[in-house]
């Protein structure tokens, strides 16, 4: 089926929304058949398996599948920020970033907009790029698209938000993300299977404070990494999601447990922010607390999961991006290449 076919009638995402994007009609992500870019650079604050040395190169989409109250990246992922480019454009960006270090390409919230990526993705490496693609996602997706992704995306980087519906249908407007995403999880693990290699230390290599300057570092060049975030208030959901995760994926991905979560000063128009206050009274908008940190820590312990990522706890909000700057992120956390 033709790229363009896709965006006819709708039904990339679970969302179903059947309008032409392709006539410029929006949906639910707010966005046509164009491909929307908010900013691109080097990365070094993911995961170390794709941080490694050089930094992940991220490209932020513009849209989102879902609508998830205490978003981050509320600015680009649900009220537009960005700018439209050519399929040459996104597979020349890959290339830049890919010559600047980065370990690989790092797909951020490209859900809504499969079928122009897989194009942008045969494109890059037709000129050059060999780096891996990684997709990070947050497995609110069709299977049926990602199989467009299939043998261009080697690194796949899910979240595992919640199994509850009630909780997803209040936080994300999404009551069926549950069996959408563990289905979409499932297919990751199915189809990309794990393969890390140790790579030696290069002279300038970037100084971290989870490894040695000058020792070699594991990287990953195929496989899954399963994000959650835990909420405060919450342990519940967290506990449900990693008896989860143990039953279905340990051994077969790495896990990354994240306690970031970090309440946002959101910059928009009243009706947005009464939204957005009604939906997170729904948890407890607030940085986790020391006793949870140990909580947690104990639960990681008692499922002994194989390969596992836990984040120190801190209450550094710095690190919160603001994507109307040329550089959203801290200097320590990213060098950028691109921004809209």
């Amino acid at each position: 089926m033709a790229e363009v076919d896709f965006y006819k009638s709708c039904s990339q995402c679970p969302r179903n929304c059947k309008i032409n994007r392709g006539l410029k009609q929006t949906g639910f992500c707010k966005e046509t058949d164009e491909l929307r870019i908010a900013f691109a650079g080097l990365h070094y604050g993911e995961e170390p398996l794709i941080t490694v040395f050089g930094g992940s190169g991220t490209i932020f989409f513009t849209g989102c599948t879902l609508r998830c109250a205490f978003c981050q990246n509320y600015q680009i992922s649900q009220d537009g920020l960005g700018k439209a480019v050519s399929t040459e454009e996104f597979a020349r960006l890959c290339l830049k970033l890919q010559a600047e270090g980065a370990e690989n390409i790092n797909l951020v919230t490209g859900s809504h907009q499969i079928p122009v990526i897989a194009e942008g993705i045969k494109a890059a490496k037709t000129l050059g790029v060999n780096i891996p693609f990684c997709w990070n996602s947050s497995a609110y997706e069709n299977v049926e698209m990602l199989e467009l992704l299939k043998g261009l995306v080697t690194i796949w980087l899910p979240d595992l938000k919640t199994l509850s519906g009630e909780f997803s249908n209040k936080l994300f407007g999404a009551p069926d993300y549950p069996q959408v995403a563990t289905r979409a999880i499932k297919w990751m693990l199915d189809n990309n299977p794990m393969e890390i290699k140790e790579i030696p230390a290069p002279p300038n290599a970037k100084a971290v404070d989870w490894a040695d300057e000058f020792s070699p570092r594991d990287k990953m060049f195929s496989g899954v990494i399963i994000r959650h975030l835990f909420m405060p208030g919450h342990f519940g959901e967290t506990a449900d999601v990693l008896e989860w995760l143990k039953e279905n994926a340990d051994g077969n991905c790495c896990l990354s447990l994240m306690n970031q979560y970090t309440p946002v000063q959101f910059n928009e128009e009243k009706e947005k922010i009464l939204w957005r206050q009604k939906a997170l009274s729904n948890i407890e908008n607030r940085l986790v607390s020391k006793q949870e940190d140990e909580d947690i820590q104990d639960l990681i312990e008692a499922f002994d999961f194989d390969y596992l990522f836990y984040q120190e706890l801190t209450d550094d909000t710095s690190w919160l991006p603001d994507f109307t700057k040329p550089q959203p992120f801290s200097n320590k956390l990213a060098k950028p290449v691109w921004h809209c």
